[in-house]
């Protein structure tokens, strides 16, 4: 294979990965679910990075956040999960507008005690204006905060990872990829303080996978399990100061 043909495939490879499934209003993950019966309850909103592509279920960074939450005697239920490989802010915008009857009816759908927002890397990719991401994020924070029970202190919102340190990224313009993912975590991160709810810069982490590739899922694109316990033990600090 020439070295042309093979920065097609990986180019196209790229593309697919980035691309939402045919029908994107619908979560990948059926909410609904979670059996337990602890009142502490958790929903995760987002796309691949939360669904947790290319890693398994246990891997994902809301599990692991769980998990480290129950070391801390703190027994949250499993979390809910509305994400999908590709969505944009839109896409998750319209997936919330349907998601409450799909969820569970052995008790309510909200309020949670905790909810996460991560989103924005598709609106990068897909060059979605920024101006539409700042409408579009503060219409997600309204939900997120009403989900949580209309407590904006019980919502934390993740800052948006840095793809362009993975092998697919590579023929790329990195460079621009990496300020533009940063111009639109300047925008949620704005917004989030607005809104007074929690940040989280996962951000500078994810880029360390540029030396590690053990922090790079197998399809080359996606953060492995290894990187999203990091996140998650970033995560659980906040999350218990919630809780308690």
């Amino acid at each position: 294979m020439t070295p042309g043909a093979a920065c097609m495939k990986d180019s196209n490879r790229l593309t697919a990965a980035m691309t939402p499934p045919p029908d994107p209003s619908l979560p990948a993950t059926p909410a609904g679910t979670v059996t337990d019966t602890t009142d502490l309850s958790y929903l995760a909103l987002g796309d691949s990075y939360t669904i947790g592509q290319s890693v398994d279920i246990p891997d994902r960074y809301p599990a692991q956040a769980v998990k480290l939450l129950k070391s801390a005697h703190l027994d949250c239920q499993s979390p809910e999960i509305i994400a999908t490989t590709g969505w944009t802010t839109a896409d998750l915008l319209n997936a919330l507008a349907i998601a409450p009857p799909t969820l569970s009816t052995a008790r309510p759908a909200h309020p949670y005690s905790l909810v996460t927002l991560l989103i924005g890397v598709n609106n990068q990719y897909q060059g979605r204006s920024q101006s539409e991401y700042r409408d579009q994020f503060s219409s997600l924070l309204q939900q997120s905060i009403s989900l949580a029970g209309n407590q904006a202190s019980h919502v934390i919102v993740l800052s948006i990872p840095d793809y362009s340190v993975t092998p697919f990224a590579h023929g790329h313009n990195t460079a621009l990829i990496a300020a533009q993912i940063d111009s639109f975590n300047a925008i949620n991160s704005k917004l989030s303080l607005d809104y007074q709810v929690h940040y989280l810069d996962i951000t500078a982490e994810s880029r360390k996978a540029a030396a590690d590739g053990s922090l790079i899922a197998s399809d080359g694109l996606h953060f492995s399990g290894k990187e999203y316990a990091i996140w998650a033990e970033m995560l659980e600090p906040v999350m218990k100061g919630i809780l308690k």
